[in-house]
């Protein structure tokens, strides 16, 4: 069993390396605005214009895309920024793409709410300690796929 910090270590790092990797994340859903990376067992629940509510049992993870945000965006981060109780806000920049995790204590027992953007893309979920790891994995190849596929010619 690992410590919560050993937890939340993890979950950066993997984030990190994701949004590092130079591999692009092919995006497998079409969407009425847009295209994206949905990983295996996660379906679209509701979808408006610039949110996707997708869903794992009862796990929900919310996406917002903003599409007049690029890929450099800092917009989702700086709001990120403005709360001071985060266990831990990392940002990740490269000259492509600029990102973030922000990992917060949840109300909710032995959960907490994890966040990551890339650019004009933010997602948020409620995990426990044991799946911030690999729902940070999931949810940066998410992000990667929408920043980096749907804004191309984007620049800041």
């Amino acid at each position: 069993m690992q410590s919560e910090e050993e937890a939340i270590q993890h979950a950066e790092e993997t984030a990190e390396k994701l949004f590092h990797a130079d591999d692009a994340v092919e995006a497998n859903k079409e969407l009425d605005t847009f295209s994206m990376y949905v990983p295996a067992g996660l379906e679209v629940d509701k979808e408006e214009l610039s949110n996707v509510i997708l869903k794992d049992g009862n796990q929900t993870y919310i996406v917002f895309y903003n599409n007049l945000e690029g890929p450099k965006s800092k917009l989702s981060y700086k709001a990120a920024a403005k709360e001071d109780k985060a266990l831990l806000l990392e940002r990740f920049k490269d000259k492509n793409k600029f990102g973030y995790i922000r990992i917060m204590p949840a109300d909710k027992e032995d959960k907490y709410e994890l966040q990551l953007g890339v650019g004009g893309v933010k997602i948020t979920t409620y995990t426990p300690k044991k799946s911030l790891e690999s729902d940070a994995e999931e949810m940066m190849k998410m992000a990667r796929s929408i920043a980096l596929e749907n804004n191309k010619s984007a620049d800041e």
